[in-house]
């Protein structure tokens, strides 16, 4: 009889979990993830592809894979991705092989979407964890799109009406963070990936009577 090994390496890790994360442009979703993954080392971030141009600061490859709207309709063709989606004139991906190896290696893998790619991706992946950034309010939300000084008052204007719209979107997902002081956001974001955040969920009555008041 062959004995059985206790070598770690001679162990399968269990597979991870998809952790979808879903806001409108401004409601501060970039920055809480980033503080996550600062948080939990086994976590770890897919990085979307886009066919719009980098912003000030952003990195191919870290913030987004940037190309060319030929090379993202190929890669639609071939099949390569899990989830895509045309946002603000601009199409955005996740690309399937990416999640599925980190998933495979034990790590929980974060998609920072919209809620059109959440919608596909819960479609397709049912067990997902999915997660939605709000604003304090719509005020608030566009003081923080004025304070990025890089858009035109036309895109501002645009991406507050898109950001309402998106805001509707917030019962489809299985918890509601409110961005309202971010060292608290980023506590109940980690919360909820440690299976602690029932008081965020959008199914609990006092939340979703506290996001509806916050719409008004």
């Amino acid at each position: 009889m062959t004995a059985r090994s206790d070598h770690p390496e001679s162990r399968t890790a269990p597979r991870g979990r998809l952790v979808v994360i879903s806001a409108p442009s401004g409601a501060g979703k970039t920055s809480l993830v980033r503080a996550l993954l600062e948080r939990d080392r086994n976590t770890r971030f897919s990085t979307s592809f886009t066919t719009r141009k980098p912003r000030p600061g952003e990195q191919d490859g870290r913030d987004y894979f940037f190309v060319s709207e030929p090379e993202f309709e190929a890669m639609v063709a071939r099949g390569e991705f899990l989830e895509y989606a045309r946002v603000f004139d601009n199409l955005y991906g996740t690309r399937r092989a990416q999640v599925e190896a980190l998933m495979d290696q034990g790590h929980d893998v974060l998609l920072e979407i919209d809620w059109q790619g959440a919608r596909q991706i819960r479609e397709r992946m049912p067990d997902c964890l999915a997660i939605f950034i709000l604003p304090p309010s719509a005020a608030e939300l566009e003081r923080r799109l004025r304070g990025r000084s890089t858009d035109s008052d036309e895109t501002i204007r645009r991406r507050l009406r898109d950001a309402r719209d998106d805001m509707s979107h917030w019962e489809e997902f299985d918890y509601a963070v409110i961005n309202e002081d971010f060292a608290t956001a980023a506590a109940e974001l980690a919360g909820i990936l440690a299976g602690e955040g029932q008081r965020c969920r959008c199914d609990d009555p006092d939340h979703a009577r506290r996001i509806h008041r916050l719409m008004a």
